[in-house]
């Protein structure tokens, strides 16, 4: 017998669909460990969009994301997985009784595996100017955590996609002034959102490129703009300026662990299991034919996958599927 320490299920990555994943694997009580490579849970939910109210959230008209993430976090620590943050899983390795997984912090190992990690790791499009470093995570910002933090400023959005006119919309009710910056005349955003928008006080900056950062002051920015296809210029003075150009993603991982993908996305069966017999998936990183992508998909597949994920480790145990008879074993929580 092996002296080494095993997880019975290691969720890869702690967005909203791995959280749930790992509540419902200890709803089973099996030992479950969940590694996420940022240095907090809730993936691009809290990263991208925390201010952004979702609406297709079953039992919420509507729910503001971070408050999605925070109770989702607050359901997960009531079953007690272990959650290791700022750790990337490096390698994944088939052994005699499940997995050796090599991390960026370790090695640890696993019977089972569920990889819940979206669209893989990510970071913002960032604006491509040699002086843009100088002000990033001062007067430039490419997340938006808090929009109080805007109270009364100056704002400047650079973007035209739905995330950044919805970025807009919410903080037109708290700012001095909005621009919005795009370097064409018409939006990708919905164009409802865009109407509405053009019914605050944003003033529409169009068609116009970032040509230039200047430093106003130590709380300024000066922003040059150039006019597309002309030599036009024109100056902006903004307390912050918004970047949403959309983000890159690094998927190589998934060709590293010899996984089946197609454009990118995990090839999986009926019970969430991928190409490779004990590695389980769930979420926007999967694909099938039909699949929705929403957070309610995800919700839905997660048990799927830790129910699949538990037979697969433990065969001859009848296993309950509903929350009722689980949370028997959990009787602090009733």
């Amino acid at each position: 017998m092996s002296n080494k320490e095993y997880y019975d299920i290691t969720v890869i990555g702690g967005g909203p669909v791995g959280l749930f994943a790992a509540t419902y694997a200890r709803m089973h009580q099996a030992k479950t460990q969940v590694i996420e490579s940022l240095d907090k849970l809730g993936g691009q939910v809290s990263n991208l969009f925390p201010t952004k109210k979702i609406y297709d959230i079953p039992g919420f008209s509507a729910i503001k994301a971070s408050k999605l993430i925070d109770e989702l976090v607050q359901q997960t620590k009531l079953f007690s997985p272990q959650i290791f943050l700022n750790e990337k899983v490096t390698g994944i390795f088939k052994i005699d009784q499940g997995f050796r997984l090599e991390t960026t912090q370790r090695t640890t190992y696993s019977h089972a595996v569920i990889i819940t990690t979206g669209i893989g790791a990510f970071q913002p499009r960032k604006l491509a100017l040699n002086e843009a470093a100088n002000f990033e995570n001062k007067q430039l910002l490419y997340f938006v955590a808090d929009l109080h933090k805007f109270d009364n400023k100056d704002v400047v959005i650079a973007g035209g996609g739905d995330s950044a006119i919805d970025w807009a919309l919410e903080l037109a009710p708290y700012v001095k002034s909005l621009r919005i910056v795009h370097r064409r005349e018409n939006f990708r955003a919905l164009q409802a959102n865009v109407a509405k928008l053009q019914t605050t006080k944003a003033i529409f900056e169009t068609p116009y490129l970032i040509n230039q950062l200047k430093s106003e002051s130590a709380e300024k920015v000066k922003i040059i703009l150039k006019r597309v296809k002309t030599d036009s210029l024109k100056e902006l003075e903004a307390d912050y300026l918004l970047v949403n150009y959309g983000f890159v993603t690094d998927d190589t991982y998934l060709q590293k662990w010899d996984l089946k993908t197609n454009n990118s996305l995990l090839q999986v069966s009926s019970n969430m299991q991928t190409s490779v017999p004990g590695i389980f998936a769930a979420g926007d990183i999967i694909d099938y034919s039909g699949r929705a992508n929403l957070i309610a998909t995800g919700f839905g597949e997660a048990p799927i996958a830790v129910n699949s994920a538990m037979h697969y480790v433990y065969p001859d145990l009848r296993q309950p599927e509903h929350s009722t008879q689980l949370i028997k074993k959990f009787p602090e929580i009733k």
